[in-house]
């Protein structure tokens, strides 16, 4: 609670008192507005960029010893990033179980981030529907591990209930992955038309979104495509230049 006070205080005194404050996203800009009381124009957009390994097709033999390592089946599902509870894992793991209730039964879900003994609440949800053996915490790996898992999963759901800018999604898009993800917080605005939109809190909505991505092959066709094109505008590079224009406007003033 005093840290919570502590840091919201630092962060007023930093924004008031800078020249210009730069944010990731709209959502976020208007978060900002919301809770420090500055001057709008003061706040400049500038979105995070995506690591290009992602955009980057891996070996045969890459692919061949992460299916070994992992033993992994299709079809599965992918979440990536951590347990907290806003990252809404418990409603996923609940339309998961529907989606398998509903004759998806060989389908499987894989949790990529932190291990599942961090929140008890997450496990006691996974062994009430006994769903152990289908839903693998996997905990960290590495980047290169990560992009091939993204290239093998079937789908890429991302169910947060807030994000400031929401990078996952965006790594899967540029893997060729369709993508399920919230219609809150900033999300929307990052994957534009590229993912299936379902709303975080309704536990039918998330597995009705999920279930046409599996069906509808030229549905997850179309998200494939219009992803791979979303994750073009994405670049660290690109983000690094309208940062540097910043710096050039405000040291030339």
């Amino acid at each position: 609670r005093v840290a919570h006070i502590y840091a919201r205080t630092a962060l007023w005194i930093a924004a008031n008192r800078s020249s210009r404050v730069l944010t990731v996203s709209e959502a976020s800009k208007n978060d900002i507005l919301k809770f420090f009381n500055i001057d709008p124009e003061k706040i400049t957009v500038i979105p995070n960029g995506i690591d290009e390994q992602f955009k980057i097709t891996p070996s045969v033999e890459a692919i061949a010893r992460v299916q070994e390592r992992y033993q992994l089946k299709s079809p599965f599902l992918l979440y990536v990033g951590n347990v907290k509870p806003h990252k809404n894992l418990e409603r996923l793991i609940d339309a998961f179980f529907k989606l398998r209730k509903d004759g998806l039964t060989t389908l499987t879900l894989l949790i990529i981030g932190d291990e599942i003994t961090k929140y008890t609440a997450l496990r006691r949800t996974v062994h009430r529907y006994q769903l152990h053996k289908y839903v693998r915490f996997l905990g960290f790996v590495p980047s290169d591990t990560l992009s091939i898992l993204y290239r093998l999963a079937d789908a890429f759901v991302f169910p947060s209930l807030y994000e400031g800018f929401g990078l996952p999604p965006l790594e899967a898009m540029a893997s060729g992955t369709p993508v399920i993800t919230s219609n809150v917080s900033s999300l929307p605005e990052v994957v534009g038309n590229a993912a299936m939109l379902v709303d975080p809190y309704d536990v039918n909505s998330i597995a009705n979104g999920i279930q046409t991505v599996l069906e509808d092959s030229a549905y997850r066709e179309k998200l494939t495509q219009n992803g791979l094109e979303r994750a073009k505008f994405y670049s660290w590079e690109r983000s690094v230049i309208k940062v540097k224009q910043i710096y050039d406007e405000l040291s030339s003033s």
